[in-house]
């Protein structure tokens, strides 16, 4: 077996060497980072035969994992093999050798000779978990499924891979029809990532076969709700349906307000602006359809039309109706007398009572569009409730008015956990009231300034506010930040993974203030290499992103399994017909390690997907937590069955990170602090000096 292992294939010698240069040098260190500039300059190929030529020259260690690293992402797992055999015979005992060798010969589909280097290893416990992984995959691919449900147990006791070692888990229980034992494993692979879509498709699939109808729908519901191009999931739905023992609203959830909150008034800076949020939007920001929209104020309210006429009055807590009917719109009062409008009516609550504020309840409003938690609640919120009627989409529009502050008290609940400490709710108000008062009217030919969803800033109203939130507003009242006397383009995400991506990756326009900044405690960027994506995100550094309290740590290193057929009928349905897919190459990959150009291989063609949001939306159910990942192949019998994604982070990564923020608050920053490591070349100014 060894004499069968140090072999190098023939052609592996004739890889083309890339010439040095004539009269100077050149250190085993300049040319590692003269191949990693290749790679970062989008030339993977001339990196790889870099990586290689020193390889050969020299046994360096590093250009042996880069070349491998590249040439398995380039989807030629045999030359992956033919590197790493030469590298275990230079580096025999070298730990990141033998695992870089076995995950080779595992993605080529040879599952004895992985299963024995794996099996080589030394104890190590910070590795133990990914190699427990790794060995139940070679043993799966054997067919030696009870070894591998036992080192899948041994995984799933973990903290990095605990969706995935679960998820395998489920497999093996599925396939043995073990449908209890399978249920509970799915379960626990989506608890932990309730993005993790495939786990969530497998529990809902053992729950019907365990005649568990109610539950197994609501699983199936929430994947309908994040994507509902999946027929596999409609028919799910409808063959359950019937089976129900409960009604569905209950099942599915929707919170019902039965009572207005107790609110305080917000007294803003002068010459703080109103803000028009349009309410229950699709997940692109735009007006979903409705036909009607019940509402009740908290207090005595007149109504006004478009011109500004009172045009009716109501009472405190009385339940008032806008109805859409044969292109039409009227108000319908609890008398049942009818208030016909043409382009809109404004709902004006008034309190008398000092220190008291006022609410209107808006029933059935949409949140979460496009996401798993999706869900139609009754909503509560402060200010007015304008409602206007758009004959060209034949709906009927919900939209707040509220001023500045009362907006930012909605939405900080809603983007950021309460339980994060201050200094990072802080941070998270000050970015919000910059972007807001940025993006004023991004949907004016809508009739409102911002969406209530994550197209803008997810807003929720009173419903949504807490006492720490609240808090944080209010210390920060007026803040924002301005590059060049001028509102920043404050964006941000869940998590980035460790290290914050540029504008320029991401697809966008470059932006001066949105460039690359590192989170991590111990890693170095300033080396880094191609390879360093593979051990990051698979065994992950200390970082301020890595903060665990009150957030999943999915969100900072997560796992996805995407079943090829599953994949090629989604690239079917939003792309074209490629038929059977062969392979995931990302051509562009930025220092950050996010995907910028991924190409999809089928049997029939290829697809190319450019930008972050693109490549996040076309490779899974529902979509990717980001475009930061390595994937790789695991076939069955030599058949591709599915994509292994190993990622890092939430969201675009670009600008502010979240729970980064909540990392460094954690550790004694303080939110100015924390922005200025975001945002370097920004400066605080005054949002009442900027409507000035």
């Amino acid at each position: 077996m060894k004499k069968f292992l140090f072999k190098i294939l023939f052609f592996y010698f004739f890889f083309p060497a890339i010439p040095a240069a004539a009269d100077v040098p050149q250190t085993q260190a300049d040319r590692l980072k003269e191949a990693g500039d290749l790679y970062f300059s989008y030339e993977p190929e001339k990196a790889l035969n870099a990586y290689i030529n020193l390889s050969k020259e020299t046994q360096n260690k590093q250009a042996f994992l880069n070349a491998a690293y590249i040439a398995m992402e380039q989807n030629e797992p045999k030359k992956t093999v033919d590197i790493a055999t030469a590298a275990y015979r230079a580096h025999p005992q070298d730990r990141e050798i033998i695992e870089t060798a076995a995950e080779a010969y595992l993605a080529d589909g040879q599952y004895a000779i992985a299963e024995k280097l794996l099996s080589e290893l030394p104890d190590d416990p910070a590795r133990t978990e990914f190699l427990s992984i790794n060995l139940a995959r070679a043993q799966m691919g054997l067919g030696e499924n009870d070894l591998a449900k036992y080192n899948l147990k041994m995984a799933a006791r973990g903290k990095t891979h605990t969706a995935l070692s679960n998820y395998l888990l489920g497999l093996l229980y599925e396939k043995d029809k073990d449908y209890q034992n399978a249920a509970e494993a799915f379960k626990k692979a989506s608890v932990y990532d309730h993005q993790f879509i495939e786990a969530k498709k497998h529990y809902g699939a053992a729950l019907e076969k365990l005649g568990n109808y109610n539950e197994a729908y609501r699983q199936f519901r929430m994947i309908y709700s994040s994507d509902k191009s999946s027929p596999e999931v409609a028919r799910a739905l409808e063959r359950l349906r019937p089976r129900l023992t409960r009604p569905e609203k209950e099942i599915t959830g929707g919170k019902e307000l039965l009572k207005h909150t107790f609110v305080k008034p917000v007294i803003p800076p002068a010459g703080t602006r109103e803000i028009k949020v349009g309410l229950g939007m699709r997940q692109n920001g735009k007006p979903s359809v409705r036909d009607k929209i019940h509402f009740l104020p908290s207090h005595d309210f007149t109504v006004t039309d478009a011109a500004g006429k009172v045009i009716a009055r109501g009472k405190a807590r009385e339940s008032w109706v806008a109805v859409l009917q044969s292109g039409k719109a009227h108000l319908s009062a609890p008398n049942g007398k009818k208030y016909p409008f043409s382009k809109s009516v404004t709902v004006v609550p008034v309190s008398h009572t000092e220190g008291e504020g006022h609410t209107i309840i808006v029933k059935s409003v949409m949140s979460g569009a496009g996401m798993t938690w999706a869900s139609v609640d009754d909503k509560e919120y402060r200010g007015k409730l304008q409602i206007l009627h758009n004959p060209r989409q034949n709906t009927l529009v919900p939209v707040n008015i509220v001023n500045m502050e009362e907006y930012l008290q909605g939405v900080i609940s809603s983007e950021m956990p309460t339980k994060f400490p201050m200094n990072a709710l802080r941070a998270q108000a000050v970015l919000a009231r910059t972007y807001a008062l940025k993006h004023l009217g991004k949907h004016r030919s809508y009739g409102y300034d911002v969406c209530d969803t994550q197209n803008c800033q997810v807003y929720g109203g009173v419903s949504a506010e807490s006492e720490r939130g609240n808090a944080a507003v209010e210390s920060t009242m007026g803040e924002m930040l301005n590059y060049q006397n001028k509102p920043i383009e404050s964006v941000f995400s869940a998590n980035c993974g460790g290290i914050t991506q540029s504008a320029k990756e991401a697809g966008w326009n470059e932006t001066p203030y949105l460039n690359p900044v590192s989170d991590y405690k111990d890693f170095d960027f300033n080396n880094l290499q191609p390879y360093h994506f593979k051990e990051l995100l698979q065994y992950p550094h200390d970082a301020y992103s890595r903060y665990d309290k009150h957030v999943s740590m999915a969100a900072y290193r997560w796992t996805r399994v995407v079943d090829e057929e599953e994949l090629r009928a989604v690239i079917k349905k939003q792309k074209k017909d490629i038929g059977k897919i062969t392979a995931l190459i990302p051509l562009r990959r930025g220092r950050s390690g996010y995907v910028s150009r991924l190409l999809v291989k089928g049997t029939k063609g290829t697809v190319t997907l450019n930008k972050e949001n693109v490549i996040r939306n076309n490779l899974s159910l529902g979509m990717l937590r980001s475009s930061y990942f390595i994937v790789e192949p695991h076939y069955e019998n030599r058949e591709l069955k599915y994509f292994v994604f190993y990622g890092g982070g939430w969201g675009h990564g670009v600008g502010f990170c979240q729970t980064g923020a909540a990392g460094r608050a954690d550790a004694g920053q303080d939110y100015k602090t924390i922005l200025h490591h975001y945002f370097p070349l920004a400066e605080f100014a005054s949002a009442a000096q900027e409507e000035d």
